[in-house]
C-alpha cells in the first residue's frame, strides 16, 4: 500500500494527508501533520515516499483518524496485513449514489431467495457433497460482493458523520 511507488503523488497516504489540509492548514506540511501526529517530518516522508516498507498499523490508525480517512485502516489491512487480505473490504469510497445503487443491486431479494433456496439444498441433509461445491462457491462469492458493498457505505457514512 504506502510503497507503491516513489512520486509522493501516487501514495495514499501522501493523497489522505492533502484532502484533509483542504479542512486543516496544518495538514498542509509534513512537519504540521507529523507534530500531530507525534513523529518525525522525516519518517512521515518516509511513510509518503514509500520508502518505509511497512507503516506500523498504529500510525496508520492515526492517520486514518486525523485525516478523516478511515479508508486508510481498510487498505492497510486489504493490502499489508496478512490476515485481511483475504477479508472482503472496501478500500476506497465513491459517491453515495454509486453506493446505494451497487447495495440495491446486491441485496436484490430475487437473487437473496435464490441464495436462501441453494443454502437450504445445501444444508438438508448436513453434508456438502462435491456437486453442491460450486453452488456454495457462488454463495460465498455473492456474500463477498456483498461485503464489499457494506463496508464501503459504512466508510462513506464514518467520512460523513465525523465531519
Amino acid at each position: 500500500m504506502g510503497n507503491g511507488g516513489t512520486k509522493e503523488n501516487q501514495n495514499v497516504y501522501f493523497r489522505a494527508r492533502k484532502q484533509a489540509a483542504m479542512y486543516n492548514e496544518r495538514l498542509s506540511s509534513r512537519e504540521g501533520a507529523a507534530e500531530m501526529l507525534g513523529i518525525s517530518p522525516s519518517t512521515l516522508a518516509d511513510y509518503e515516499l514509500g520508502i518505509t516498507k511497512f507503516v506500523p498499523v498504529d500510525k496508520v490508525v492515526l492517520m486514518a483518524d486525523l485525516y478523516n480517512c478511515p479508508e486508510l485502516r481498510t487498505g492497510y489491512c486489504k493490502y499489508e496485513c496478512p490476515i485481511g487480505k483475504h477479508i472482503p473490504l472496501a478500500t476506497s469510497v465513491s459517491g453515495i449514489e454509486g453506493i446505494a445503487l451497487r447495495l440495491i443491486r446486491e441485496f436484490d431479494s430475487n437473487e437473496i431467495k435464490n441464495i436462501e433456496k441453494d443454502l437450504v439444498d445445501i444444508a438438508a441433509d448436513g453434508v456438502i457433497s462435491e456437486d453442491e461445491k460450486p453452488t456454495l462457491e457462488k454463495i460465498i462469492s455473492k456474500l463477498d460482493e456483498m461485503s464489499v458493498a457494506i463496508s464501503e457505505l459504512k466508510l462513506a457514512g464514518e467520512k460523513v458523520l465525523k465531519g
